[in-house]
């Protein structure tokens, strides 16, 4: 297993200690009895060295330590531990080597600190009609999402959208009609500023400010700030009243959205996150009553703030979410840097999202490359009106007040819900429910280019989220085999936008490209790690020894080439030759 990652800030309990994440073998003891667990904690760090204090040493590691459980996940066999204060990166390494070492112990690592993906925000009192001022994002021609369109087909009716988040601030002057109470996850006092570090129902906002100095040390270092509100703004994009008057629009205006409180006063835990995705979609958490309305559709605009794979107890939650039938959608992030290299973007089963800003290129802070799915309005910032992505939200510098506003913010954060809407607003016509797959590729295939290319080759997506065509296409009947040939069911490609595959030993995977007659196309693999064959055929499906074109050499570099292609569907197909992981397929023409 990997060594922790030195640069990231520890996780903090309430008690000033560190947090690890832990999972146990399904045949371990200690799952069914926390005292045996916590001897066995005991054990781990007498063999670190670390249950007593070293003599003359205490400046450089500190006073003796203990372990023990704090929180059961949940997510099956997953458990966080605490230890009493917080290890130097020495301390560290030994608590975790002893730790792997337990014959009881699966898995084990430091707990991460995720934060909201909102580059930067403003707040005025409108003066002006908002919708029509302000929500360029909703129907510019070239950057909008093109929803008065979509709205004249759908509006989201009957879908519950959980936004995992900040929360929603209780009794919202322009929201308040469209939000079902959920749950605050948040297991520490410090981040979530209320009285108790238990969790508590409705989901409620009740600030996230950081006065000087406030994390540093804890959960690393954050500049003082009043509350975002960030919570609130994301679900306004998703479902904020609309035609009442007040305020501004919401897309999914039909929708209801459920407040998952994940994220408070210097950010949120992995351990909260992965137990609010399992909560949100009805799944049982220890301690917790069961979701009565569990979601369809999870939104997360939080991520890290530096180079970090997704984590198995995060991955398996979103795989629960999605064996549920939820499609989770997740901010891409701010970092100008490939999304791959991050959480939430690394995991997998997800629909992730770039943001484009008014002249509908990749806005200069969004994460990019092979894990966006597509891109939604999240502004530029810096312009008053057409900067920012705006919603209403509280006016409070700390804790809630009576006062509300207009806040305009922008980044990935604020693209993110335009696509949790569109998944709604599908899905409340769809005769049956899409997965999470069907869905991807609907908003892929119906995503406009972007009008520009000032970003070059830092790939944003399929293109511009396009509601409305999403609609249209997902409203065609199906297929009837027994009246005309039907296509055939294979994943789509899109000229020069890589998709990055895994693949287990004896399976393949089929895609479909359209082709322009003439310009020479290719489609290529490389990377990762495993061997795959590459077969292509036009019109019709690829076999192994039946294929218009193959390439077979050993490893993923593969390649076919048609000189002077026809106009019409291409089928290619990856067919595993060994289990492989983070192979990049591109179609080139």
């Amino acid at each position: 297993m990997s060594e922790p990652r030195g640069i990231e800030p520890p996780i903090k309990s309430m008690g000033g200690g560190q947090r690890f994440v832990v999972k146990y073998r399904s045949d371990a003891r200690v799952l069914q009895d926390a005292a045996v667990l916590n001897r066995s904690l005991s054990a781990v760090v007498g063999r670190a060295g670390l249950s007593r204090a070293p003599l003359g040493a205490r400046s450089a590691s500190g006073p003796a330590v203990s372990a023990v459980l704090s929180q059961r996940s949940a997510v099956p066999r997953w458990n966080v531990v605490s230890a009493s204060r917080v290890l130097n990166e020495t301390e560290v390494v030994g608590f975790l080597r002893e730790l792997r070492a337990d014959p009881d112990v699966e898995y084990a690592e430091v707990e991460h600190m995720y934060q909201h993906m909102a580059v930067d925000s403003r707040a005025v009192t409108p003066n002006d009609p908002l919708y029509a001022a302000r929500q360029w994002n909703f129907f510019n021609p070239t950057s909008g999402v093109n929803a008065p369109a979509a709205w004249d087909i759908a509006q989201g009716d009957g879908v519950v959208v959980a936004v995992l988040d900040t929360g929603i601030v209780q009794d919202h002057l322009d929201l308040q009609a469209n939000v079902m109470p959920g749950y605050d996850m948040i297991s520490d006092l410090r981040i979530s500023r209320r009285a108790t570090d238990a969790r508590v129902p409705g989901g409620w906002d009740v600030g996230d400010w950081v006065e000087p100095n406030y994390c540093d040390g804890w959960a690393g270092a954050a500049a003082p700030r009043n509350s975002s509100w960030h919570g609130s703004h994301v679900a306004g994009t998703i479902a904020q009243e609309t035609g009442n008057g007040v305020g501004l629009a919401g897309l999914a205006h039909k929708a209801k959205v459920m407040p998952v409180r994940v994220l408070g006063s210097c950010g949120g835990t992995e351990a909260d996150i992965a137990d609010g995705i399992v909560w949100a979609v009805g799944g049982e958490v220890p301690g917790l009553p069961l979701n009565p309305n569990p979601a369809e559709v999870i939104n997360m605009s939080l991520g890290s703030g530096s180079h970090n794979a997704c984590s198995p107890l995060l991955q398996a939650a979103m795989d629960l979410a999605n064996s549920k039938g939820a499609i989770i959608v997740v901010a891409a992030g701010n970092s100008d840097d490939k999304a791959a290299s991050y959480t939430m973007s690394s995991c997998k089963n997800i629909i992730s999202v770039g943001a484009n800003g008014l002249n509908g290129d990749r806005a200069f802070y969004s994460s990019y490359g092979a894990r966006v799915d597509v891109s939604a309005p999240g502004g530029n910032g810096g312009v008053l009106n057409s900067g920012f992505i705006w919603q209403v939200i509280n006016g409070g510098a700390t804790r809630p007040t009576a006062r509300w506003v207009t806040g305009g913010k922008a980044g990935t954060s604020m693209a993110s819900p335009h696509v949790a809407a569109a998944v709604a607003m599908i899905q409340g016509v769809a005769a049956t429910p899409l997965n999470w797959l069907q869905m991807r590729n609907l908003l892929r295939e119906t995503a406009r280019p972007a009008p520009v290319l000032a970003s070059g080759s830092k790939q944003n997506g399929a293109g511009l989220l396009d509601i409305h065509a999403a609609l249209l296409k997902a409203l065609v009947p199906p297929c009837d085999a027994s009246q005309q040939t039907c296509p055939l069911a294979a994943t789509p490609l899109f000229s020069k936008i890589v998709d990055e595959l895994d693949g287990d030993r004896g399976s393949s995977q089929l895609f479909r490209f359209e082709a322009k007659a003439g310009e020479v196309l290719s489609f290529i693999t490389y990377g990762g790690r495993g061997d795959v064959s590459l077969y292509a055929s036009f019109n019709k499906e690829p076999q192994v020894g039946q294929a218009d074109a193959f390439s077979t050499r050993p490893g993923n570099s593969e390649t076919v080439r048609f000189i002077a292609p026809s106009a019409g569907t291409y089928y290619v197909k990856l067919v595993v030759v060994s289990a492989f992981t983070d192979v990049s397929l591109v179609a080139r023409q």
